[in-house]
Parts: C-alpha cells; sequence; structure tokens
C-alpha cells in the first residue's frame, strides 16, 4: 500500500502558547469509513538568553547568588544543573513547581586569588 501524495490533505494548525512548557493536544478526524486520532505534542523553549555574574570575594570565601527561576509553564519542571569551571558549586537537580519561583543557588568558592 502507497500513498501517493495526490491522496494528502493538509491540515493548517496554528498553535500561540503564551509560555514556554509541554502541550498536549488530540486531533479525532471522522469519515463514514474511518476514524483517526492523532496525538500531538508541542514543545515550547523560551528565547536563548545569557546572563553574566560577576563575583567579588576574597580567596577562601565562598559568595552565593540566588538565581531565581520561574515556571509560567502548565506543568512541573525538574531542571538538571551542569556546572562548568573551579569553584562553582550548586545543586544538580532543582524543581519548580508550575507557576512558582524557585530559587538555583549558585556558589563561587575560589581555592585562590583569579
Amino acid at each position: 500500500f502507497f500513498l501517493d501524495i495526490s491522496d494528502a490533505v493538509e491540515l493548517p494548525i496554528k498553535f500561540i502558547p503564551q509560555y514556554a512548557g509541554c502541550y498536549h493536544c488530540q486531533i479525532l478526524l471522522k469519515s463514514s469509513c474511518d476514524v483517526r486520532v492523532y496525538e500531538i505534542e508541542y514543545v515550547v523553549n523560551t528565547d536563548h538568553a545569557e546572563a553574566e555574574l560577576d563575583f567579588l570575594t576574597p580567596a577562601y570565601q565562598a559568595v552565593v547568588q540566588d538565581i531565581p527561576i520561574s515556571n509560567m509553564s502548565s506543568q512541573n519542571w525538574q531542571l538538571e544543573a551542569i556546572l562548568e569551571g573551579e569553584g562553582f558549586y550548586g545543586p544538580p537537580v532543582i524543581n519548580v513547581g508550575l507557576g512558582e519561583t524557585a530559587v538555583y543557588p549558585l556558589m563561587f568558592k575560589p581555592i585562590a586569588e583569579c
């Protein structure tokens, strides 16, 4: 059974999300001889944002910067943190409930002047 492209029917969908998150949808198509259900999942990411933090602390003394993370999506988030660079510490995972703002405590503890 081969589908001829002339048998294809376009089904345009317009989706305008308000927030980042994962959106689920079902499309039910019925005819007199067939019923089909299509499950669609849209994953919406926010624009890539960059930030720069400057830490100033004496050697061997830690400084902590609390970074707020707001979840405006429709589901809970479990975020994994990957820290690169010497002297940086923070929890490997942070959970942010839907509609909540959580704080990620990023610590910098230099082991020498730098």
